[in-house]
């Protein structure tokens, strides 16, 4: 049973480490109909494009609504607990809530960066503290790759 138990922790290290940006709790992601209009009503409440929700929310979670990161990040665009709290959301795997909690922290990074795209998705990426310290996206290859990997997709919408 020990041995069962270390190769299924060995197998979740592995699948954690293999490029994904999250840890799944299920298997399943949403399908695009319920995703597109998950994120067509948060475009519609708090004014931020469809098309940069739905990069973000793919880049975060592949639209996995169980999804947590390595960094304890939550739910389909991966909630930090604290920002969670800040929304004033019960479940932040609650697909609807998550992506209107998510939506709104954007739309005030992207007032904050006055409507800088690139700079509000690195600073969703790596925090507004790093995105102000270095006057730009901060020099992590994390942040880097995710830009532009929001902003191809973002463009493809």
């Amino acid at each position: 049973m020990s041995r069962l138990l270390g190769i299924c922790g060995l197998l979740g290290l592995l699948y954690g480490c293999s490029g994904g940006s999250y840890l799944p709790y299920a298997s399943h992601s949403l399908d695009p109909a319920s995703i597109s209009l998950l994120v067509n009503d948060a475009a519609a409440s708090e004014g931020v494009p469809p098309g940069l929700i739905r990069a973000v929310l793919m880049a975060e979670s592949a639209g996995n609504p169980s999804a947590v990161s390595v960094a304890g990040a939550q739910g389909l665009m991966q909630l930090m607990p604290g920002t969670a709290a800040g929304c004033g959301i019960a479940n932040p795997f609650d697909p609807t809530e998550n992506v209107q909690c998510g939506t709104g922290y954007l739309r005030s990074l992207l007032h904050h960066y006055h409507n800088d795209v690139t700079l509000a998705v690195a600073a969703y990426n790596a925090g507004p503290g790093a995105v102000d310290r270095y006057h730009g996206v901060p020099p992590y290859p994390e942040t880097r790759a995710y830009v532009v990997r929001v902003l191809n997709a973002y463009r493809s919408y």
